[in-house]
């Protein structure tokens, strides 16, 4: 069965059109990837799956059902926003929402020690929110999203505010959840944490679905348009290949640009004619390149 299925989906704000006939299947174990810039959509498709606001077409099914009080203890929520009390203490907050959802306040006690332990800050136990770092608050917001253990977590922008190094501790504990068989739909801006998490995506534009697929299929489907060089001496005339858009030299090696895949044969026959080449790589499409592509240049933040 189908954790959180999004099935054509349409919903409107009078005479606008938020989300236009979206059509999503996250199944368990998988880590599913929303795109789009502010006014796509996702924040409107992401409420349509917490049960917020209803659909004015199509349907929505948890685990093959539709919304129940039930469906609200499978479902946890990590928001974009902060929102937790600052002047609360993080044990009275967590624990108070974990009941809400059902958990025996015995149980969630030892599940949000657990979650301290593993973010390795035990001792926020007793502390207020607003005594926190954002990233730390970032952190007991992540945990109040997963202390009743829901089987569908829904993370929005869930590494908002957290320095490289918390970045993958919470990314860590992303995978663990996922190896778990928990359903995960994962909205974020920043490319490389879709590109490291997500097997599939859907891409938004204006509410329209713009791109939808595996990850890997929809890079191959796109043409390798970045090549890089490392050679022992510099290269000249790579700009005056025919089909090479640009030419960028760095320190340690060279990026070509293509507007012809098939130049990348004569970048590499023009550098092994003039010097010894370590490195010739053509790569594939990064999933910011391809957003830029799909959506007109229009980038993730407008």
């Amino acid at each position: 069965m189908i954790p959180l299925k999004i099935d054509h989906v349409t919903k409107r704000y009078g005479g606008n059109v938020a989300v236009n006939e979206i059509d999503i299947e996250v199944r368990p174990g998988e880590i599913f990837g929303l795109l789009g810039a502010n006014g796509a959509g996702k924040t409107t498709t992401m409420r349509m799956a917490l049960g917020l606001i209803l659909p004015d077409e199509g349907s929505i099914y948890w685990k093959g059902k539709g919304y129940s009080d039930e469906v609200r203890r499978w479902i946890g929520y990590l928001p974009e926003e902060r929102g937790l009390y600052p002047k609360v203490k993080v044990s009275e907050q967590v624990l108070y929402l974990a009941e809400l959802r059902g958990m025996k306040r015995s149980k969630a006690e030892q599940s949000l020690r657990n979650w301290l332990e593993r973010f390795e800050v035990p001792e926020y136990y007793n502390k207020k929110v607003e005594e926190l770092s954002k990233g730390n608050q970032q952190k007991i917001q992540f945990i109040s999203a997963v202390i009743h253990d829901p089987d569908i977590l829904i993370l929005d922008e869930a590494f908002s505010g957290l320095d490289p190094v918390n970045v993958e501790l919470l990314k860590t504990n992303v995978t663990e959840l996922r190896r778990e068989g928990k359903t995960i739909l994962f909205s974020s801006h920043r490319m490389d944490h879709v590109e490291e998490l997500c097997e599939n995506i859907i891409m938004l534009h204006r509410s329209n679905t713009v791109l939808k697929g595996n990850l890997r299929a929809i890079k191959r489907s796109f043409p390798r348009e970045r090549v890089l060089l490392e050679t022992e001496r510099g290269v000249q005339g790579l700009e005056s290949i025919p089909g090479v858009r640009s030419v960028k030299t760095g320190e340690a090696r060279t990026e070509i640009m293509l507007d012809k895949p098939d130049a990348a044969q004569e970048v590499l026959h023009t550098a092994m004619s003039q010097t010894e080449v370590y490195r010739f790589q053509i790569m594939e499409p990064t999933l910011n390149e391809i957003f830029i592509k799909t959506v007109g240049g229009q980038g993730p933040h407008e």
